[in-house]
């Protein structure tokens, strides 16, 4: 491309982001892990969207679990569905408050690519294996970052900024606040954290992303999933919607379209030109009641108590497998043939055999776990 074109074409990219907040992330703050000094007309963000969704992580989204596993119904959400309605209710406030849209989408897509097949099922079992095995937590999204941080590219990571890992380390929408304020960090402190949360329980449920769009992707996790899930559990008929207690649709509504429409809403009003991201006291008050409910009636009993010992059965057998495999040298197991033979000479020899098996567990879709037994 000639030069002059290039420049156009990359003052073109950067254009919109003269008009941005004054508490927007700008392109030219992105931190990178390796200083490599690629010429790319694209801004830093928007590049890091590109190296996401070429992931072969991200193309797993497809046929991992969003909560219900195995039902025989089509219309019933996947990881994929989900992260890409993050990515939309992010992207909406994101826009209405002038922020980064390309951080945040490149955070939203992100954000669950660690993510284990049978949903957070999987992810309490291997978390289970991973404090018994190593003496650390495992965590969905802890698992994102090193996925897309050491795992990915064959073992050399992708990297991205840290500004975009860091989203996706802080996102746990689990955790609902009324109120999200962005914590300044160093690439040091980002790395020192994101090794914290492998052994500190307490700092895996307190960090606190470092950009305000870090923070907007936080909150709308939660808004993608709390109506979306309502919705999917209505249509297997888990329950019906005049269950929704009234306390809680007479504020947010008892459909997935109020719902989404109603927290977007307030959260805009209460952070259009802040340094944080807020809901109003009511409307979070409704959210975590809605949570309650969704957690008793939905996440409890997404799975049976026999589902959930045989699931627990078939990952420890394979974790074990798979580990007998490594130190055997069974180079006919599928964990070389799918895994090991492609990965770096680095990952494959510094590696703790039992985080390799970890790592291979967690990456399955919902299918491949299956016929892996």
């Amino acid at each position: 491309m000639k030069k002059e074109v290039y420049e156009q074409v990359k003052e073109n990219f950067l254009n919109k982001e003269k008009f941005l907040s004054v508490y927007a992330t700008k392109s030219e703050e992105a931190i990178r892990l390796k200083n490599k000094h690629d010429q790319d007309m694209r801004p830093a963000f928007y590049r890091d969207i590109d190296r996401i969704i070429h992931c072969l992580s991200y193309t797993r989204y497809i046929d991992k679990t969003q909560v219900f596993s195995y039902r025989e119904n089509d219309h019933i959400s996947k990881r994929m569905v989900h992260v890409q309605l993050v990515s939309k209710v992010a992207r909406t406030i994101g826009r209405a408050l002038g922020l980064n849209e390309d951080l945040i989408e490149a955070i939203a897509l992100g954000h669950d690519i660690g993510h284990t097949p049978l949903g957070h099922e999987g992810e309490k079992i291997l978390n289970e294996l991973s404090k018994r095995e190593l003496n650390m937590y495992f965590s969905h999204n802890i698992q994102s970052v090193r996925t897309l941080m050491e795992l990915e590219n064959h073992g050399e990571g992708t990297n991205l900024t840290i500004q975009v890992l860091d989203g996706i380390m802080c996102h746990n929408g689990e955790i609902p606040n009324n109120i999200y304020k962005p914590v300044q960090k160093t690439k040091e402190q980002f790395l020192e954290e994101y090794q914290q949360c492998y052994i500190n329980e307490e700092t895996l449920h307190k960090i606190t992303p470092m950009t305000l769009e870090g923070c907007v992707v936080r909150i709308s996790d939660i808004i993608a999933y709390l109506g979306r899930d309502i919705e999917d559990a209505i249509e297997i008929g888990v329950f019906k919607r005049e269950s929704i207690p009234q306390e809680i649709s007479s504020v947010l509504g008892n459909n997935n379209h109020d719902i989404v429409n109603t927290l977007i809403l307030d959260v805009i009003e209460n952070s259009l030109n802040q340094d944080y991201i807020k809901m109003s006291d009511s409307v979070f008050k409704a959210l975590f009641r809605l949570k309650k409910f969704n957690t008793e009636n939905i996440y409890l009993k997404a799975n049976t108590d026999e589902d959930r010992k045989k699931y627990k059965e078939k990952i420890i057998y394979l974790y074990y497998e798979y580990l007998e495999d490594l130190e055997k040298k069974n180079t006919d197991s599928i964990i070389f043939k799918t895994f090991l033979n492609n990965m770096s000479k680095e990952y494959v020899e510094k590696t703790d055999k039992r985080r390799i098996v970890i790592d291979f567990l967690a990456g399955m879709t919902d299918d491949y776990f299956v016929r892996s037994m």
